[in-house]
């Protein structure tokens, strides 16, 4: 159901207690409209954290605690996150058939975002020059191009691709619903990303005709939302954000590195955890990446 510019608005102004009620409401359609057979993905961080806790103890869903929390054990999760996860009840844990390192020598490092990744990918390895004209120039509105500003990264001496969330997380829960039919919910927020946004006004929290099905019932919470429900209802969480980190996301991943000020997520690292730092920089290749597109290491 597509949703307004205005209805957007609405929905991001209002009180948290009404945010909580209507994320409720659309928690509670869509484990009706699949008769049950739901599952939460479950990343350990603040947002999914607090999705699982609307879902088990908020929404009005019979038997809530046995919905699965599903988490895949990609191998770049920070080990606050995997020790988090392992305190919750009824977590399914998942593997990618391919880790980080195979992704990124069979296809490339993720750098700068999803869409530029790709972009850069297809300049690289495709054999259609009608493509490659449409990532240098644009398409008949302009878009699909590679930014000017990361136009070098197309002689860069390295693999560049966006086939790592591909690889190490969607296939996994892929599989996973192939398996046992069950449909997902997930805590992204129009916050996120331009595409996250795009992606909700389309089709709504409850997307029930697309290819692959999904609910985002938290899409028009904010960040600051999601700490208030945190400490009003004292909702335990990873202590990975009392380290510093704002963001829980992949490890190695650099994607929005180049937008962070000091310290940046492999800067931190460099202090919480240089064991992995290290490793990353030295025996991944990051630090020449980084240092390639101006962000050091």
């Amino acid at each position: 159901m597509k949703v307004t510019k205005e209805d957007l608005l609405y929905r991001q102004s209002l009180s948290l207690e009404d945010k909580i009620a209507l994320s409720c409401e659309r928690i509670e359609s869509w484990w009706n409209h699949w008769d049950s057979n739901i599952y939460v993905s479950f990343s350990g961080g603040k947002d999914s954290t607090v999705l699982l806790d609307l879902v088990r103890n908020r929404a009005l869903i019979p038997d809530a605690k046995y919905i699965p929390a599903v988490f895949v054990d990609t191998g770049l999760e920070y080990p606050e996150i995997r020790e988090f996860v392992k305190t919750i009840d009824n977590v399914v844990w998942l593997k990618p058939k391919m880790g980080f390192r195979g992704v990124i020598e069979k296809y490339g490092y993720p750098i700068i975002s999803k869409e530029q990744s790709r972009y850069l990918f297809d300049i690289q390895t495709s054999h259609s020059d009608k493509l490659k004209d449409i990532r240098l120039n644009g398409n008949k509105w302009g878009l699909g191009k590679i930014s000017s500003k990361w136009k070098f990264l197309i002689n860069a001496p390295f693999k560049i691709s966006n086939k790592c969330c591909d690889v190490l997380k969607k296939r996994p829960f892929a599989s996973y619903e192939k398996e046992t039919g069950s449909k997902g919910i997930i805590g992204s927020t129009v916050e996120e990303s331009f595409m996250r946004r795009s992606t909700y006004l389309r089709y709504g929290c409850n997307m029930f005709e697309t290819t692959r099905p999904l609910s985002m019932p938290l899409a028009f919470w904010s960040e600051t939302d999601v700490w208030e429900y945190i400490h009003k209802y004292n909702v335990q969480y990873s202590p990975i954000y009392d380290m510093g980190y704002k963001r829980t996301g992949c490890m190695f991943c650099m994607y929005g590195v180049q937008r962070e000020e000091y310290p940046n997520k492999f800067e931190l690292m460099s202090s919480t955890h240089p064991k992995l730092y290290k490793y990353c920089m030295q025996n991944l290749g990051i630090k020449d990446v980084l240092e390639f597109i101006g962000r050091g290491g």
